[in-house]
């Protein structure tokens, strides 16, 4: 009787794997977090440590996942049991930062409600006329250096942007404990967010690929006009200036050079497990060293070019109300929620420029959130292949899985809710999880696996090498630079304050630190149940589980049936 349980996916074609990874790689992290930080950080001069740790971590990351994928035909928990069982914890970390990250969906719904309201005449957040706006409303005409003087100082007044954002789409609450009422048109959007994700995804590859076409390339048109219209506006070259200016004695601070690690791993989308998925969904012939090459470079230079589509426009702002480009620059949801919305009122066609910066928002997210939907669901596919890889069964998990995290995430668009997502964000989706999975990434493929092994194996399938740097950077220089700033993230704590000075409290700072060890702790808590389930001495213990086995390395690197000459790169240890 012929089983009806398919084989994995693949990608039709070439380039749908590169849309999807370039838009999963393009998101929120290139518009509004690079820029700030380029202009906070020394301008100009931050592309130094920037560029060294993209060279050194960020590309040797990436590909190192492509290839785990790649050639292992697994997603991001089954592919360490034939590279290093050991490791296999990884995966679980992977699954449970993948799980929290999908929190950026009520980003999603944000930018969607604003989007709606862009096409207004004249934008809401532009004046002060709405049933939301206080006595304490200021204009965006009214607005000048005195008032904004008054602001910082401690007076009433605010912006109507401000108001807009903080009263008309969140209704903020005195503090987190406060949930207070459901934002309805809020929850409108967040259901239509998932409902996009899912039906982006429902049919694997087959409708990815066929999505990633749009979401991919479209945030790009929409960041051709925004940046060809910010250079031309006046006082735009001021914004630049402000963004490139190099500052070179910020080199001597070492928070420079943790924010430059931080972003890269960030921004590369590494340590998340999606390009060990969307690796596994290649061709095992696929030249992935020149993929992940010109991704890395693409995501790199929409970064910066990004900064001159942003700064340019707070530019114009700054010159339009005297304001000192110090108080316009903001990093986050700020950037995008309030600092671009009141440049934006302030063009001419308004309604036009909103339109086209909220649809970019919408698409760089959406690419990202339906990303890390896919690795989940790969994860649990891998996991019960036998169940899930049945006609149908897929959507349906993908059905209550939706509707799970919908159901769970309504809390965020109560009143307190961006209070909730502040702290889930500071602690759960942090760059310290990351740098940690990336570093039994690293020792995994560097030391247990090989990565002269790895490097053969490549070389093996693709007639091409990997370069010797790589192989350097897996082995040491990867997991020291990721050891040394993982413990700087320690060292350096902040305590997490959200805008206008409230201080969570106490109960839940003890939250936060529960859900970040709790993508850290599967690592460790696998490998001793794995030891302790294993047979023989200790010692025999270890060396079966940090060794693959050479039957699967077999089978990892012949997948097609062919006849590679094993001898090159594997070992019988």
């Amino acid at each position: 009787m012929k089983s009806d349980v398919k084989k994995r996916e693949q990608w039709r074609k070439k380039r749908e794997y590169i849309l999807a990874a370039a838009g999963t790689v393009v998101g929120y992290g290139n518009v509004w977090r690079f820029p700030y930080l380029c202009y906070k950080n020394g301008g100009g001069v931050f592309l130094l440590p920037y560029c060294f740790f993209a060279i050194t971590c960020g590309l040797p990351l990436f590909l190192m996942e492509t290839v785990i994928g790649q050639y292992t035909q697994e997603g991001p928990i089954n592919c360490w049991t034939k590279l290093c069982p050991l490791a296999q914890g990884a995966g679980y970390s992977i699954l449970i930062i993948q799980l929290y990250s999908r929190l950026y969906a009520i980003i999603l719904a944000w930018a969607i409600l604003y989007l709606i309201y862009s096409f207004r005449d004249p934008l809401p957040w532009a004046t002060c006329d709405n049933p939301w706006n206080t006595d304490r409303c200021m204009d965006l005409s009214a607005v000048n250096l005195a008032a904004v003087g008054n602001l910082t100082s401690g007076n009433l007044t605010k912006s109507s942007v401000s108001e807009f954002w903080e009263r008309g789409v969140l209704s903020m609450s005195a503090g987190i404990e406060e949930v207070g009422s459901v934002k309805w048109e809020l929850l409108l959007c967040l259901l239509a967010t998932w409902v996009a994700c899912y039906f982006c995804i429902w049919k694997g590859v087959r409708s990815t690929g066929k999505v990633v076409y749009f979401t991919a390339i479209f945030p790009y048109v929409m960041l051709a006009i925004l940046l060809v219209r910010g250079l031309i506006l006046p006082g735009a070259w001021q914004g630049v200036v402000y963004y490139l200016y190099p500052d070179f004695s910020r080199l001597a601070d070492s928070q420079v050079w943790m924010e430059a690690c931080a972003q890269v791993l960030f921004s590369y989308g590494v340590g998340c497990g999606t390009f060990i998925t969307f690796g596994s969904y290649n061709k095992v012939r696929n030249n992935c060293c020149r993929d992940s090459l010109w991704l890395c470079v693409l995501n790199s230079c929409t970064s910066f070019v990004a900064g001159f589509a942003v700064f340019s426009s707070l530019g114009f702002m700054s010159y339009k109300q005297g304001i000192p480009m110090d108080m316009v620059a903001e990093s986050g949801p700020g950037l995008a929620f309030i600092a671009f919305p009141q440049a934006v009122a302030m063009m001419p066609f308004p309604q036009l420029w909103a339109v086209c910066f909220f649809l970019m928002i919408i698409l760089l997210g959406l690419d990202s959130v339906f990303a890390g939907l896919e690795t989940i669901t790969s994860c649990v596919t891998d996991l019960f292949p036998e169940q899930m890889r049945k006609p149908w069964r897929r959507e349906i998990f993908l059905i209550f899985f939706c509707s799970f995290v919908f159901i769970i995430q309504i809390t965020l668009v109560s009143e307190g809710g961006v209070y909730q997502f502040q702290l889930l964000d500071y602690y759960s989706c942090s760059g310290t999880c990351i740098m940690f999975v990336c570093i039994i990434q690293c020792v995994a493929v560097g030391w247990a696996f090989g990565a002269d092994r790895m490097c053969n194996a490549v070389e093996d399938k693709t007639g091409q090498r990997p370069w010797p740097l790589f192989r350097l950077c897996w082995r040491y220089f990867t997991p020291l630079i990721c050891i040394v700033c993982f413990i700087c993230s320690f060292l350096n704590n902040q305590t997490l304050t959200s805008s206008g000075g409230y201080v969570y409290p106490d109960w839940a700072y003890r939250l936060g630190w529960t859900v970040a060890l709790s993508s850290v702790v599967p690592v460790p808590i696998y490998a001793v149940i794995r030891l302790f389930l294993t047979e023989g001495t200790f010692r025999q213990r270890l060396l079966v589980l940090w060794y693959p086995a050479p039957d699967l390395v077999n089978q990892t690197f012949n997948p097609l049936g062919e006849q590679p000459e094993l001898e090159t790169f594997v070992n019988a240890n």
